[in-house]
């Protein structure tokens, strides 16, 4: 028995289950849906049936074939790739290398990588270093042409058009938003400006509770959102994401969708459309979470960030957009998640890698960080809170880093 076997931690001995805050789960290998025969048959028998009457879809072991077949569940709109071919990738495998990389996590544990990759229910995990694939892994029901769900990296996304939009002029940060959107005058954006939206800095009357009925995107219950509070402290609210893309789409006429499609998918060449959830009433996307993309896709849109919103010789962000997440008017104070500040609907980290971090529910990242000339794409189906993934997964990120880095 290796000294890495002798100081494995207790969660492992118990085989084939995980437990977290008190709570038993299956691991990430016995989870696998395709292991457990989700939506298999014709048609499937009821108990392996996954539906949003039955309430199972965001329930766990499920989770983990939900967050790959969301186009099946929900209403959408696809974000079309465009016409060309999709740019090339150059390869430079070091999975031998990656693979057996240790690190020790939050709690004192020591790791080997891609057992952490199993310890942090993984769907994917794809590593660019100088722009080429150096790593590439998928589990469970993802495969490369499948989009999965980015949940609140979709923030990102959006964060990044929008401030875009008001470095070329088309919106200005300091106004407020009830002069782009009447609608919500008396509600609590009415003296909010756009740029304390982007930055998540507005005091609402609004909890964020992922176990309640999603309706944070619905134009009608964002009109009943009053303010509490002063605005200019940081309180993550989702709510924001969705009030800052309906001020994008109200004044330049394109939809989220569109916008995605015009200004970054086609431009970088994806290899798979993309598609945003949205209201099958109104028509109105999940700007907040409602974005589903294949990894190399997502890792397409990281490199770019990393290369100062450069792509093959074309500037599709302007470079300014990127320098103001490192160095904008940040809180002076550091927020949650290992130091981290917040800023245009990105997380900013203060380690030595200063890298630029998009996270998602169940364990959805996308991390880049210049100084190590990589770009890190991951997509996962966690049952548990973000802190217990944090707790492997930012040491996991920071020695991989390292590792790149030297």
């Amino acid at each position: 028995m290796t000294q890495f076997e002798l100081h494995a931690p207790l969660d492992r001995v118990t085989e084939g289950v995980l437990e977290f805050d008190g709570q038993r789960y299956l691991n990430g290998r016995a989870s696998d849906p395709r292991e457990l025969g989700w939506m298999r048959g014709a048609p499937p028998p009821p108990e392996k049936r996954i539906t949003f009457e039955s309430s199972n879809v965001w329930a766990f072991p499920e989770l983990r074939w939900s967050l790959s077949h969301i186009r099946e569940l929900r209403t959408t709109v696809k974000v079309w790739r465009g016409q060309g071919g999709p740019s090339q990738f150059e390869h430079c495998d070091k999975s031998s290398d990656i693979d057996a990389l240790t690190f020790v996590d939050a709690d004192g544990r020591p790791r080997r990588f891609d057992e952490a990759l199993f310890d942090t229910y993984a769907d994917g995990f794809l590593v660019l270093h100088r722009g080429r694939i150096v790593y590439e892994r998928y589990f469970g029901a993802l495969e490369p042409h499948l989009p999965h769900s980015c949940q609140s990296i979709t923030k990102s996304y959006a964060g990044t058009l929008t401030a875009a939009l008001v470095h070329e002029g088309v919106l200005d940060d300091s106004k407020t938003i009830s002069h782009y959107l009447p609608e919500l005058r008396g509600t609590g954006w009415e003296d909010a400006t756009l740029r304390q939206v982007m930055d998540m800095q507005t005091g609402l009357a609004f909890t964020e509770d992922y176990t309640k009925v999603d309706e944070s995107f619905r134009c009608d219950y964002l009109r009943t959102i009053p303010k509490q509070g002063a605005h200019g402290e940081f309180s993550y609210k989702s709510v924001n994401t969705n009030v800052m893309a309906w001020v994008m789409s109200r004044v330049t006429g394109r939809s989220f969708a569109e916008l995605l499609q015009e200004r970054l998918w086609a431009p970088l060449g994806c290899e798979e459309d993309a598609y945003v959830d949205i209201d099958p009433t109104t028509g109105m996307p999940r700007a907040h979470c409602g974005l589903n993309v294949t990894l190399r896709d997502l890792a397409r849109f990281g490199e770019m960030m990393r290369c100062e919103g450069a792509w093959n010789g074309k500037q599709l962000v302007p470079a300014s957009v990127v320098h103001d997440l490192h160095v904008g008017d940040h809180p002076a104070k550091p927020l949650l998640r290992f130091g981290y500040t917040y800023r245009s609907q990105w997380w900013v980290s203060h380690n030595e890698l200063d890298s630029l971090e998009a996270s998602g529910l169940y364990g959805q990242v996308l991390y880049i960080s210049p100084k190590a000339e990589m770009v890190i794409a991951m997509f996962a189906s966690h049952p548990a809170s973000s802190a217990h993934i944090d707790r492997v997964r930012a040491p996991q990120m920071l020695a991989l880093g390292r590792m790149l880095r030297a």
